[in-house]
């Protein structure tokens, strides 16, 4: 089943404000998505959410009516996991402690972007105190967001230099909005 990347900016910014915002967006839903993970930042101003569904219309219509607690919702991105397998990560729902939003160049497509990442993977070795988890390619190669383990944000800058990756945008993040209504 295809995967889709949602963003949502709670009204409350706080841990439980983004729970209730992922809860209602999982609520709404119902057996038509499963919730792959979450990952909000650290201010809990804005989530991250893979989901996988067979088809885009249900999350489409909710980014257009909208839902209780959320501000705002981006509509449903297709995007493609790199670096990870889907099963663990719905198994798991493994936390990383930076996002680096990268918004791609024109006129690249994914067969170089994936034979670049493939290739420059390995230097992450260099900075051993970063451990890269996972990318989410927009299919539409828009942007990626990819996910890491370090200890600090100039950690991050650092492993993204190694493999010569531009930042865009530099996201710390919090606790993953844990969510009971994760279906299917």
């Amino acid at each position: 089943m295809p995967l889709f990347l949602v963003e949502l900016v709670p009204t409350t910014t706080t841990k439980d404000g983004v729970v209730h915002a992922v809860d209602a967006l999982v609520d709404a839903l119902g057996h038509a998505a499963d919730l792959v993970e979450t990952q909000v930042t650290a201010s809990a101003s804005r989530a991250f959410v893979i989901l996988d569904a067979d088809a885009a219309d249900p999350i489409e219509t909710l980014a257009q009516t909208g839902l209780p607690g959320v501000a705002t919702i981006t509509a449903p991105a297709a995007v493609r996991l790199v670096g990870a397998d889907l099963d663990e990560i719905k198994a798991a729902r493994p936390e990383a402690s930076h996002l680096v939003e990268w918004d791609l160049p024109d006129g690249l497509d994914m067969p170089t972007y994936l034979a670049r990442k493939a290739a420059k993977t390995p230097l992450y070795d260099q900075v051993p105190e970063v451990s890269f988890l996972r990318t989410y390619v927009r299919e539409d190669m828009v942007k990626c967001l990819c996910f890491y383990d370090a200890p600090d944000v100039d950690a991050v800058v650092r492993a993204r230099d190694v493999v010569s990756a531009p930042v865009n945008r530099l996201h710390a993040l919090g606790q993953s909005a844990v969510t009971t209504g994760v279906r299917r």
